[in-house]
């Protein structure tokens, strides 16, 4: 009668004698690695985040003197380059033996990207007052050189190399990290002006003119 009075006692009040619940431990990893994966999906401009750029051009002149329209697909990584301020770098294109960019795609050849406040107002931003932890910069310039492409076709149509300019609108999220926006893609057309009422000195300027978009997404 005593043993089965102490072995109510035990399962009515657990607490009381000192028991107390073992966490799971294995869903304490699951979290960490969950938590792991969700830090690392975090877009980032360096060689961990892969991005897929499309390029749709409107009107393009080709050496056949027609005008087309063509969209392109480019995969690639933004790579930093240090000791800059503000961050800088280039655009390394992931090529495949049986992408896009082989079969008459968009191939680049040269790119530079920097980070900017407004370049149209270039002055010390809030930042160097320290009102802010870092720099904020809400703008990406970024200028892009291809090969010549081949248009598909009996033809034999190509559109010439091409150089491009975006301004982009810049920010990085607590949760999906860099974002960059859809923007206008620019050409800029040279024009030789003079620079005195005689002619004896010229000056060359550009225009910008836009030609397409450009979009962004992080994989």
């Amino acid at each position: 009668m005593l043993r089965f009075v102490l072995t109510v006692a035990v399962l009515a009040f657990p607490t009381t004698m000192g028991f107390s619940v073992v966490p799971n431990s294995r869903s304490s990893v699951r979290q960490q690695m969950s938590e792991k994966m969700r830090l690392s999906a975090k877009s980032t401009l360096t060689d961990e985040t892969a991005w897929k750029l499309r390029i749709l051009l409107n009107g393009v002149p080709t050496t056949g003197g027609r005008k087309v329209d063509q969209i392109f697909s480019v995969n690639a990584h933004f790579i930093e380059e240090e000791g800059y301020e503000p961050p800088q770098g280039f655009i390394k294109q992931i090529v495949s033996d049986e992408s896009e960019e082989n079969k008459g795609g968009l191939k680049i050849t040269k790119s530079r990207w920097i980070l900017s406040e407004d370049p149209n107002e270039r002055k010390d931003g809030l930042w160097v007052w320290g009102l802010f932890k870092e720099p904020l910069y809400p703008f990406m310039l970024l200028q892009l050189e291809s090969e010549e492409i081949e248009l598909p076709g009996e033809e034999k149509d190509t559109i010439q190399p091409l150089k491009l300019y975006a301004q982009i609108n810049h920010s990085r999220d607590e949760e999906l990290g860099v974002v960059l926006k859809t923007t206008i893609l620019n050409v800029r057309e040279l024009e030789t002006m003079k620079a005195d009422p005689f002619g004896a000195a010229t000056v060359e300027v550009y225009e910008e003119k836009g030609i397409g978009q450009i979009s962004f997404q992080s994989q």
